[in-house]
């Protein structure tokens, strides 16, 4: 053994190394006490030679299963084996050829390709660093002329069923391997559940399940199943799980104890078989220890009572069952102490605002001292809301603020006297991005900017940092990094990724990410944008009641980053087929802690979304169903209102079947009236949302609760809603009704308000009737119908508006609720005074004169009050619509015509009257007429075209013509020539040709009666010329006509193509003469 240590040295250098096999235990002693370590064995690695053997060829039929055996040495610790060919390359496996957890070479079926005569095993052996080697094995596969195809049969494990004993923690193999052809495929279940998800494996193509930390809900059956074409083959593995002691609490802790105080040890563990348990002190078993009044032994606790000074001691607890032990020390320390504070005085605590704060006062003493805070002037101690004293003196402000920093001061007293310490608390501002960086799309060569600006406490040092896909940025020129940004210059491809900013301070940090795209600056096909991928592999994890972990596997994000995930669920028990929105996650993010209703059997999908759009949903996961529970909630809406005046109509807004938490909802209905404060009524209802009470008095205050239950208990205390049974109509009048006029069309009405207890119901208002009973004045009728204006709430007056002046009126006044109106107060009467009248009723012209005219009229049909006269006013209109003077003739009441003298012959007049009460003139009724014509200017504007004169010089002019055009005709009926004849006669369907200037010839004039040539027309025979549909004028064939001159002065006309296409001459000039009838009908429409 070392000097002043207590490491044991074996020197194996003189001595062969088992002699120094065993078991070693080590112990430490002192005043105090004796300490025993664990059990350490020793034993030498081994790692023996095989056995040389002979080992025949293996000779096989083509298409059946084998086995080659490789059984190496048994060595320490156990080897670890391998198949290689003499070349040291590892033999290739697959589902149809694998090796077994025990070394064997297993083949489903062997194949020609198999035969080979390097088949060796290896067996290393670590802990030497050595590699023994099997003879090599020499297979001969031979082929088989028969059918050879079979169903699947097991070569490992054998038989229907097997068992396995596993240690709790350690990993659990099952290894099911099978022989047929075609080769077949493995599957695993679990019989009595399933597999836990995150423990478990498949390895060797399926044909090993590997469960890692085994638990004892691993216990059970599973089924491993061999399938191919021509049938299947199961086998069942009970598993069994069997537990090495281990701690429930943890070991024993070390134990103070003042003299005269009482405390206890506990050695709590558990095992499988359950484990026995053996106490010792300082190293000798406690029953041959000396006895101790103030200790006694109960089974896994020893429980001191009133120690004394001298007991210390260091006990051993042994906990043993035969797949293991544990062995932990405990140190029993009988102590007398004053007490003693640990933590550094003056120490300052800084801390983030809003976060919690915990301030340290470690203390030593014995007894235990009991610690009391202070803070600033020690007024009180803090011992109550917001501040947790924790049981080891931390005193905790669970939300701190500004308000809560200063000095803070812990007193540790116990019996034997008392110590304090100072600290200090400082809270500081919150690390915060204001502005994040943002996703950025850049061309190659470009420069990328990510800002990044950060606000933070004062007083706190912040240190910025840059990462690029978690990891750090390129030592790179090309990355500029300053205090609220990062530049990048001239990007590449290799830029891109996500870029984070994170500001460290020495208390806390903020981060924000952005990416970076980089696209090409030359012109190329745009990126493909796409909507992702669904996400796959959906696992549900940490299962509770109320809650559950979601975790998933994004799928391609095409080109766009993935913005969320949006987690939609399906209640297969109440509204199975129908997705609901759950929650959204941050793209960022895989797994989602989701809370969950009871009663509830939820399948999850999730949905991706990107800048395109949302991704097809992924598929279900497994289904979870939450255990029923009491409700959570009551109906929200509750009301109560009546229906008649007799009954109270309670209702609510029933709970969903997501919200009813269990089987069995109702409702429990409860009321009383509320002036009575009395004993509630209850009921209790289902599949329904009101309830109706009978009897009640009219129009009665009510409080109303309703509380939800079902079968697993009733919901929280309902909150208290109000209402009122039903109403009644008013059973009293408005009274002290009065009318006060305002003018000639407005009243104000007053009134006194109804009782509320006589109106029973909801005051909704007032409505006042009113009618004009009839006019004050004798001429106008009776008038009777009745009007009604309403005002609403509490009102005790009202504005009648619109009234008729100078008439009599009558009202009354309603009061009314949400039932209907109430009795009418008696009627009053009230009188409006005189207005300005209407406009007369009529206004006539009669008997127009060259300087008189009479105007008659019907006085105004409303009057208003007394007619006392009436105003005329005209002034004459130009022909432009100007006004000329105005006139004004005040006339009597009892007139109803005037004539006026001395006006303008033909003159124009705009006449205006009105009617004229007491209170001033009313609208005018406008007017206008004209004076006749003198009858000496009218002999003289006679029509000149009725003159003698005129008609003969009409006529001369008209036989001028008629025989200028005779003398043309004469002309070119002698058969003159013009220079165009010779291209007329070249073109077999010359067009008709007009008027010549010098020698006054025309073209050729067909009737358009019997379509037959003049004498000497030279009209083609196979044309027809149309007569156009309106009359020819001279003035077709005036200088403004469409024909064109040559260079002699001849007239040219225009000429088509082939003669095919003038079957009829539409679309040209006429080819017809004019006709000296004609010529006069033109001349008489221009005159």
């Amino acid at each position: 053994m070392r000097p002043r240590s207590g490491t044991l040295v074996m020197d194996i250098s003189k001595e062969k190394a088992e002699h120094y096999e065993g078991v070693y235990q080590c112990t430490a002693r002192n005043e105090h006490g004796t300490a025993v370590s664990n059990n350490i064995v020793i034993r030498q690695s081994r790692s023996p030679l095989w056995s040389k053997e002979r080992i025949e060829p293996v000779i096989v039929e083509e298409g059946v299963s084998l086995v080659l055996p490789c059984r190496p040495p048994a060595g320490l610790p156990p080897p670890i084996i391998f198949w290689m060919d003499n070349n040291f390359q590892r033999l290739p496996q697959s589902h149809r050829v694998s090796q077994s957890l025990n070394g064997d070479l297993y083949f489903s079926n062997v194949l020609r390709e198999d035969s080979r005569n390097d088949y060796i095993c290896y067996a290393r052996f670590p802990h030497t660093q050595t590699i023994q080697q099997k003879q090599p094995i020499t297979v001969r596969v031979f082929n088989s002329k028969s059918d050879y195809e079979r169903r699947p049969t097991f070569l490992i494990p054998s038989g229907p069923s097997s068992s396995k004993l596993v240690l709790r923690g350690q990993v659990l193999e099952l290894e099911c391997i099978a022989g047929g052809l075609p080769t077949p495929e493995i599957s695993w279940i679990k019989v009595s559940g399933d597999f836990p998800t995150k423990r478990t494996s498949f390895l060797h193509y399926q044909k090993t399940l590997s469960i890692v930390n085994v638990s004892e809900s691993d216990v059970g059956d599973y089924r491993c199943t061999a399938k191919n074409q021509h049938g299947s083959a199961h086998h069942t593995i009970h598993v069994t799980v069997k537990a090495a002691p281990y701690w429930i609490t943890g070991p024993p802790r070390n134990l103070v104890l003042a003299p005269g105080e009482t405390g206890k040890l506990t050695c709590l563990a558990s095992g499988t078989p359950k484990p026995a348990v053996t106490w010792a002190m300082n190293g000798i078993p406690i029953e041959n220890s000396p006895e101790d009044v103030s200790r006694k032994v109960e089974d896994d606790t020893i429980i001191f009572t009133d120690v004394q000074s001298g007991s210390s001691a260091v006990y051993q607890c042994t906990i043993a069952n035969e797949y293991g032990y544990l062995l932990s020390n405990a140190f029993v320390n009988v102590l007398s102490e004053s007490p003693r504070v640990l933590t550094q005085a003056n120490k300052v605590f800084q801390v983030i605002r809003n976060h919690p704060a915990l301030i340290d006062c470690h203390s030593f003493g014995s007894p235990i001292p009991k610690i009391t805070w202070f803070k600033d002037s020690r007024s009180s101690t803090l011992d109550g809301d917001p501040y947790v004293l924790h049981d080891n003196g931390t005193l905790e402000i669970p939300i701190a603020q500004a308000h809560n920093s200063g000095k803070y001061t812990c007193v540790a007293r116990n019996p034997l006297g008392n110590f304090e310490n100072h600290v200090y608390l400082e809270v500081k501002e919150p690390t915060r991005i204001l502005k994040q960086p943002e996703y950025k799309v850049v061309k190659r060569g470009r420069e990328a900017v990510f800002e990044c600006k950060v606000k933070h406490d004062a007083s706190l040092i912040p240190t910025m940092t840059w990462l690029r896909d978690d990891g750090e940025l390129p030592d790179d020129e090309r990355f500029i990094v300053d205090s609220h940004s990062l530049t990048i210059t001239d990007v590449t491809e290799s830029d891109e990724g996500m870029y984070t900013c994170i500001m460290n301070t020495t208390l806390d940090h903020d981060s924000a990410s952005a990416q970076l795209t980089v696209v090409e600056a030359t012109p190329t096909p745009p990126v493909l944008y796409e909507r992702p991928d669904a996400p796959t592999d959906l696992e549900l994890t940490d299962k509770k009641d109320r809650s559950i972990q979601l975790t998933w596997t994004p799928g391609d994000e095409h080109n766009s980053p993935i913005q969320m995930f949006l987690i939609q669920y399906e209640d297969s028990l109440h509204h199975h087929g129908h997705w609901h929105n759950l929650t959204e996650v941050p793209g960022t993010k895989t797994t989602a802690h989701l809370k969950l209703s009871p009663f509830v059997h939820y399948t999850f999908r999730v949905l991706a979304l990107n800048a395109v759009g949302f991704s097809h949903s992924s598929f279900p996961s497994r289904m979870y169903k939450t255990k029923a529970a009491a409700p959570d909630e009551n109906p929200t809406g509750v009301e109560g209102l009546g229906t008649q005046h007799n009954n109270l109509v309670i209702s609510w807004k029933p709970l969903t079947s997501l919200q009813s938490n269990g089987p069995g909802l109702q409702y429990k209905v409860m009321w009383r009236q509320k002036a009575r404060d009395g004993d509630w009524s209850s009921v209790s209802v289902a599949n329904v949302s009101k309830f109706v009470v009978s009897g009640t008095p009219t129009f009665a205050a009510y409080e109303i609760k309703v509380q939800s239950l079902n079968d697993y208990g009733n919901g929280p205390e309902p909150t208290l809603a109000h209402g009122f049974s039903g109403e009644d109509l008013p059973v009293a009048a408005p009274s002290n009704v009065q009318a006060m006029v305002v003018n000639s069309t407005l009243v104000e009405v007053h009134w006194d308000p109804v009782s509320p207890k006589l109106i029973r119901g909801h005051l909704r208002g007032y409505k006042v009737y009113y009618w004009r009973q009839r006019s004050l004045h004798k001429h106008n009728p009776h008038h009777a119908e009745k009007q009604i204006l309403t005002f609403g709430g509490e009102h005790s007056r009202g504005m009648l508006p619109d009234l008729h002046p100078f008439s009599l009126y009558s009202f009354n006044v309603r009061v009314f609720n949400d039932k209907g109106e109430g009795p009418a107060s008696p009627s009053q009467d009230f009188e409006t005074p005189e207005g300005v009248p209407g406009m007369p009723s009529s206004l006539i012209i009669t008997n127009p004169n060259l300087d008189s005219l009479t105007l008659e009229w019907g006085p105004p049909h409303d009057r208003n009050g007394r007619i006392t006269g009436y105003t005329l006013k005209y002034q004459p209109v130009n022909n432009s619509n100007e006004l000329g003077q105005m006139e004004e003739l005040a006339l009597p009441d009892n007139e109803t015509s005037v004539t006026l003298l001395n006006l303008k012959y033909s003159t124009r007049y705009k006449f205006y009257l009105n009617a004229k009460t007491g209170r001033g003139e009313g609208p005018a009724v406008t007017q206008e007429a004209v004076t006749i014509m003198d009858e000496a200017v009218t002999s003289r504007q006679v029509d000149i075209a009725t003159q003698g004169w005129f008609i003969g010089l009409m006529c001369a002019i008209a036989l001028l013509i008629l025989i200028l055009l005779i003398i043309c005709f004469i002309q070119r009926n002698k058969g003159g020539k013009y220079p165009v004849k010779e291209k007329e006669d070249a073109h077999t369907d010359a067009e008709f040709q007009p008027m010549k200037d010098e020698d006054c010839t025309f073209v050729e004039y067909s009737d358009n009666e019997d379509h037959k040539p003049l004498k000497g027309s030279r009209t083609p025979s196979h044309a027809t010329v149309k007569r156009d549909d309106s009359e020819d004028s001279l003035v077709d064939y005036g200088e403004g006509g469409d024909g064109q001159f040559n260079e002699d002065g001849s007239f040219i006309g225009q000429y088509s193509g082939k003669s095919g296409s003038r079957d009829t001459a539409e679309g040209h000039e006429s080819s017809e003469a004019p006709s000296p009838i004609n010529a006069m009908n033109s001349l008489n429409s221009f005159v």
